[in-house]
């Protein structure tokens, strides 16, 4: 019978949202003191903070609620790319500490992205330690777990043509699952394990090579969309390890 609520249209207005920039960056949420409740971080600034615009009782954690409430302003501070906002979300937690952060506020023990083959299949998994049997790289601490689910929904994909973007197992699209990813490799698994090599100790792109050519039937403008912004994700990965390289 009654609208929703919309508690920062009123104190930070509609313009404030319909003009934050849609590109990647780390959002600030304060109260009136200018203490820090909240940080987040974004691939797309405007969308992201259009999330908070209903403060419905009915479908929002009380948690949620909570922090709308309490929210006089948002500071934005843009970055580059996604990659470049999670390490900055990842310090300003460690830094700040604010109230309404619950995970990344301490430092987090290292993780590493480690894979192998086994029964021709490709295992991916984030481990704090680094197991004999597997190949490795790392440590990546937050980045560790990120890449893992970009690896696991370009390889579900590439290696099984037939499936649709719909079709991958449930939760895959958040990167939901146990530590273990396991895909079946019906193809060629030598060469997924030799591109992952290549691609993580000697800074080479023939795994992009190898995923343009094996995505590049997928047209549906949704799904290449989505496939393009992890690509892009690994060639800013690919760079930065390079950069980096002694």
């Amino acid at each position: 019978m009654f609208p929703d609520p919309h508690p920062l249209d009123e104190r930070l207005g509609k313009m404030f949202f319909r003009q934050a920039p849609q590109q990647a960056g780390v959002y600030l949420m304060r109260d009136k003191e200018d203490r820090v409740l909240y940080v987040g971080k974004a691939r797309n600034l405007r969308r992201r903070l259009n999330s908070y615009r209903l403060a419905n009782p009915d479908r929002m954690p009380r948690r949620h609620l909570r922090l709308v409430r309490l929210v006089a302003r948002i500071e934005l501070q843009l970055c580059p790319d996604e990659s470049a906002a999670l390490e900055r979300e990842a310090a300003l937690l460690r830094e700040l500490k604010p109230r309404f952060n619950r995970a990344g506020v301490w430092p987090a023990k290292a993780k590493f992205l480690v894979w192998r083959l086994a029964e021709g299949r490709l295992q991916l998994a984030t481990v704090e330690l680094p197991l004999s049997g597997w190949e490795r790289s790392g440590p990546l601490n937050s980045m560790a777990r990120y890449l893992q689910a970009i690896l696991a929904r370009l390889f579900r994909l590439a290696l099984h043509p037939h499936l649709s973007f719909h079709a991958l197992p449930a939760g895959w699209v958040r990167g939901v699952w146990t530590e273990t990813v396991i895909i079946p490799c019906p193809d060629g698994p030598g060469e997924v394990l030799d591109l992952l090599n290549k691609y993580f100790s000697q800074g080479r792109d023939e795994l992009l090579l190898w995923f343009a050519n094996r995505l590049s039937h997928r047209r549906h403008p949704l799904e290449k969309a989505f496939l393009d912004s992890e690509m892009e994700t690994l060639k800013q990965f690919l760079a930065k390890m390079i950069r980096h390289a002694p």
